[in-house]
């Protein structure tokens, strides 16, 4: 079947009792049991709500996976699953990784053992070169954030299982509409919910998705144990934004893609990052791997001056933190996705001043341009 035929029948989309074709917001805390020996489907809510698991199934599905957890944050995510591993572990790390990520793994795991190594996952070989006895899984990105670099992921993961390893793949940018990192041979796929799946700024939410049975319980343990759940109102949310996945996606591709190429040509801007463009040296990789570009981009200005003026300067686009919304959001790496990433390591990883970071929305692209251009001339 079809994802865009998945994205309206994966889960719950009739319910049994009054044929609703909308799932129903459970906000319930606990649940009557029918006896001391036989407990119902259902029994406090931190380990699990009807709302919560339509979404959770529907998610799973259309990841190819057989369990997924819906979790308070993208974040939330991130951090439960690596609570998967024990003091003493280590990481394979993409280096151009969400800022949040490269946080929790360099100031909160590490206290208590966990180490990582970064490296440019653009080449497999660096992969292999950074694996040690104690490696336990690798963390990747592709498209990453900000830069959009391309990891050969089947290879990742083909490397990963020949050392015993997991692999595991934040898809927040491509979503399982254009890309499925499980049927690549991943381990687990994470999402930040809040973005493109969500997709109307309304909601913060994250998911872990796993094709294993026995991993996936794994992570509902740590979610259970660690309680860092989603609500049902914000699972209702994300259900109802899940169904125009497919029309959001390729609108904001199609804008996505034609300003990319106009950027590239602009005099004002000295680089663009986008894997749609032929230029891209991933672009390839990412062809194979996906079925589309997306919707971000990220683009240099030639000055400082510059891209400050423009950053505020703009008004159909938010100059906001995040992505994956139907408006179009400019955002800033150096302080914003990337802010608690010190100053050095943004260097070191081509995050500049001038950089920022554009997640296409469903306006026109050529008013989206006009602004922009209106902008970088005046």
């Amino acid at each position: 079947m079809d994802i865009a035929t998945r994205l309206i029948h994966t889960g719950a989309a009739v319910e049994p009792v009054q044929g609703a074709l909308s799932v129903p917001l459970y906000h319930a805390s606990t649940y009557a049991q029918p006896s001391v020996e036989t407990f119902g489907a259902w029994d406090y809510a931190r380990s699990g709500n009807p709302t919560r698991h339509a979404l959770e199934v529907a998610i799973a599905g259309l990841e190819g996976g057989t369990v997924a957890c819906a979790f308070g944050s993208g974040m939330a995510a991130t951090s439960s699953t690596l609570l998967l591993f024990q003091p003493g572990d280590h990481l394979v790390v993409c280096d151009d990784v969400y800022g949040g990520t490269f946080r929790v793994m360099t100031r909160l795991f590490s206290q208590w053992g966990l180490s990582v190594t970064f490296v440019d996952a653009t080449h497999t070989a660096n992969i292999a070169a950074a694996i040690r006895p104690n490696t336990r899984a690798l963390f990747l990105e592709s498209p990453s954030n900000p830069l959009l670099k391309i990891i050969d992921l089947q290879a990742a993961a083909a490397l990963a299982k020949d050392k015993g390893l997991l692999t595991i793949v934040d898809n927040t940018f491509m979503t399982p509409y254009f890309q499925r990192p499980l049927e690549l041979g991943c381990d687990i796929v994470i999402h930040s919910g809040t973005k493109f799946l969500n997709g109307h700024s309304d909601v913060v939410c994250g998911f872990a998705v796993t094709a294993d049975p026995a991993l996936g319980e794994r992570l509902r343990f740590v979610q259970n144990a660690f309680g860092a759940i989603l609500g049902p109102n914000d699972a209702w949310l994300t259900l109802r934004g899940l169904r125009t996945l497919k029309v959001r996606m390729e609108e904001s591709q199609k804008g996505a893609g034609i300003i990319a190429a106009w950027l590239a040509q602009h005099p004002r801007i000295s680089q663009v990052w986008y894997p749609g463009l032929p230029g891209h040296p991933g672009h390839a990789v990412h062809q194979a791997q996906s079925s589309g570009p997306g919707a971000v981009l990220s683009f240099e200005f030639d000055s400082f001056e510059l891209t400050k003026k423009v950053l505020e300067g703009v008004r159909l686009m938010a100059f906001a933190v995040s992505l994956g919304g139907v408006e179009s959001i400019l955002s800033y790496p150096a302080k914003m996705s990337h802010a608690a990433m010190p100053a050095e390591e943004r260097a070191l990883r081509g995050i500049s001043d001038t950089l920022v970071r554009l997640s296409v929305g469903l306006e026109s692209p050529d008013d989206l341009m006009a602004e922009l251009d209106r902008l970088m001339n005046s």
